[in-house]
């Protein structure tokens, strides 16, 4: 969500950190592969055409790279990344404390968080709720 607004290189980076937040249980799920594809399909071709579609060499890095980053973009971050932990329903220790770290290294607020995963709850609801009228 919103990652068009990211700068090229913001892009990058993002898919830095998706990457490693969806392989950081092991092998991507069926769930998780379509996430990602919407996530290309957000952040268009060019952008996916320059990724390596590789871990980048440190996570440490792209965190610091986001630390200097301004509050907004903080914010889409982790709002994207709350929102590829919880795409496939299953509660993970490795990403909850992941999401934990994110969350503490770039400063986002108690209040924030709980903001940032209600729009998740919310687009949720709205897609099931749509999925519900377009079959019955």
């Amino acid at each position: 969500m919103f990652l068009s607004l990211l700068t090229k290189k913001e892009k990058l980076k993002f898919l830095d950190i998706a990457v490693y937040m969806i392989d950081i249980d092991g092998k991507p799920t069926e769930v998780e592969k379509k996430l990602i594809s919407r996530i290309y399909g957000e952040l268009g071709r060019e952008i996916v055409e320059e990724y390596t579609f590789s871990k980048s060499d440190s996570i440490d890095d792209t965190i610091d790279f986001f630390k200097e980053c301004n509050q907004a973009v903080k914010n889409i971050v982790f709002l994207n990344l709350v929102q590829i932990s919880m795409e496939d329903d299953l509660y993970n220790t490795l990403e909850h404390l992941f999401l934990e770290r994110v969350e503490k290294e770039l400063n986002i607020s108690t209040e924030k968080r709980k903001e940032l995963m209600q729009i998740v709850y919310d687009e949720r609801d709205v897609r099931e709720k749509a999925m519900r009228v377009i079959k019955y």
